[in-house]
């Protein structure tokens, strides 16, 4: 999903490969370690969360499973895109 997001957008496939890093080796446990590493994240209902890519440029919207460490990215899309769908249901 975020090769194809990038291929439309490729001002965003550095942050957006920067993101996947940091989510790849990362252990959050609570929304409070996300909140330390991206501090201008959004939490959702569901575990949602609404990450800001390239100044805000971008939106990436993730479910997050913290028992067992999972990250679904549910949204990548420009930020008129994301203004058009529901964060806590996509």
């Amino acid at each position: 999903m975020l090769k194809e997001f990038w291929e439309k957008h490729p001002d965003a496939e550095q942050p957006l490969r920067a993101w996947y890093a940091d989510v790849k080796q990362a252990h959050w446990r609570s929304p409070s370690d996300i909140k330390n590493v991206y501090r201008h994240a959004s939490f959702m209902t569901d575990n949602r969360v609404v990450f800001n890519i390239k100044g805000n440029s971008y939106r990436l919207v993730a479910a997050i499973q913290y028992e067992f460490g999972i990250v679904y990215i549910r949204f990548a899309g420009t930020h008129q895109e994301y203004s058009r769908v529901n964060a806590a249901t996509v």
